[in-house]
Order: C-alpha cells, then sequence, then structure tokens
C-alpha cells in the first residue's frame, strides 16, 4: 500500500467493532495505526498496529506522536461495568471516563489541529444507545452521553475548517464485550429486529463518515440500533 494513501487512527482496533473498522478502511485503501492494549489480531499490508493503554497520558503522547499527519481519528476503544445505586464502584467509573472520553480528548487534542490547519479531516467516535439512560448502567451511559456533548462541541469549532466529527452509537453488538464477566448481571438487549448488531454494520458506517461523500455530516450521533431508537 502506498505510503500517499491517507492514514486513519483506530483505538481498540485488536477486536470488536475496532478491529472491523480497520478492515473495512483497509480495503477501501487507508492507511491505519490501530492502538490497543491487547496484542494486535489482524495482519495486513496498511497496518500499523501499537500496544498502548489508553488510559495513560505518556503512552497517548507518544501514540500521537508515531500519528503524524493522521486524516482520521477513530475512537472504538471501550468497557462495560454495570451497577445500580448502592452498588457503584469509583474505580469502574474512573477507569471509563478515562477510557472513554480521556483518551478521545486527549488524541484528539494532539492530532486534530494539524487536520483543521490542512482543513481536512474526520473524527468519529464510537458511543452507544445507552446514553440514553439505561437502568445499572450510569457509570457507561455517563460517559458515553459525555462523547456526545464533546463531539458537537468540536463539530460546531471544526465545521469552518472541513473537519467533520460525528458519533456512531450502536446498540447491543456481538462483540467479546457480552462475554465479560463485568457486565453478566444485565444481559443484552435485542433490537426489534430479533438480533445483535454485527460490527461490521458499525464499520461500514464509520467507513462512509470517513469518506469524501460525507463530507457535510457533522455534529451528528448517528443511530445503529435495528430500530431500537423508534421505541423512545
Amino acid at each position: 500500500m502506498s505510503n500517499e494513501a491517507p492514514l486513519a487512527v483506530v483505538t481498540g482496533s485488536s477486536s470488536g467493532i475496532g478491529l472491523a473498522i480497520a478492515r473495512a478502511l483497509l480495503a477501501q485503501g487507508w492507511r491505519v495505526l490501530g492502538l490497543d492494549r491487547a496484542a494486535p489480531t489482524l495482519e495486513a499490508a496498511g497496518l500499523r498496529a501499537l500496544a498502548v493503554d489508553l488510559c495513560d497520558a505518556d503512552a497517548l503522547a507518544a501514540a500521537a506522536s508515531a500519528a503524524s499527519g493522521a486524516s482520521a481519528l477513530v475512537h472504538a476503544a471501550g468497557v462495560l461495568r454495570v451497577g445500580r445505586l448502592g452498588e457503584l464502584e469509583p474505580e469502574a467509573g474512573e477507569l471509563l471516563w478515562r477510557l472513554h472520553v480521556g483518551a478521545a480528548e486527549r488524541l484528539a487534542n494532539a492530532l486534530v489541529p494539524a487536520m483543521a490547519a490542512r482543513r481536512a479531516g474526520r473524527v468519529v467516535l464510537v458511543g452507544s444507545r445507552v446514553a440514553r439512560g439505561c437502568a445499572g448502567r450510569s457509570q457507561y451511559a455517563g460517559t458515553k452521553a459525555a462523547l456526545v456533548a464533546m463531539a458537537r462541541s468540536w463539530a460546531a469549532e471544526l465545521a469552518p475548517c472541513g473537519v467533520t466529527v460525528n458519533v456512531v452509537s450502536p446498540a447491543a453488538t456481538a462483540t467479546a464485550m457480552l462475554q465479560d464477566p463485568a457486565r453478566t448481571s444485565v444481559a443484552p438487549k435485542l433490537t426489534p429486529m430479533g438480533r445483535l448488531i454485527q460490527p461490521e454494520e458499525v464499520a461500514s458506517l464509520v467507513a462512509y463518515l470517513l469518506s469524501p461523500a460525507a463530507a457535510a455530516i457533522t455534529g451528528q450521533d448517528i443511530q445503529v440500533c435495528g430500530g431500537a431508537s423508534l421505541e423512545g
């Protein structure tokens, strides 16, 4: 793959939605810098994987240096912790905030100004339908809701510079997160279509938002929910 191909930074690229996004972008001719604490699970021309603790500020700064010249940032890394009031663990809330919000903030702060200077760039944050509120998932929902507010704020700043910022929010998706022991007390809710969302369905929307055809779409929280949003 040519070194002139555009570079996308994708967090959480070793599994689930992040892995599907990396595959989709590679198939469309992007170079991908994958950032994940886990070892890479994909080998492909055009992919460079870095082992990074996304909650570590110094590690993120080093990763951002390796991503110089990036044309897109996709923050797909995430974890789920559940708990009702009276059972909430502060450590879980801090982890969710550092990973979902803090990592997005640090990477965007390091990478997006150069995109704005070039008057071209894309940012996509992977949110969740749970951001609208869900019993037993307040810590997770709070961080995903923060992503929407942050993305809309960045979109307002960057629209004059030709850089778009959007959130893609799937309903329950068929990834390893569903088997996480930390969430076994809350079963995933199927969509009205009677099935889980597939990672590739989320990835295809992300790839479109990074394409020239999506240049006028910014500041949006787009649901990939199998009709769940129709229920309120």
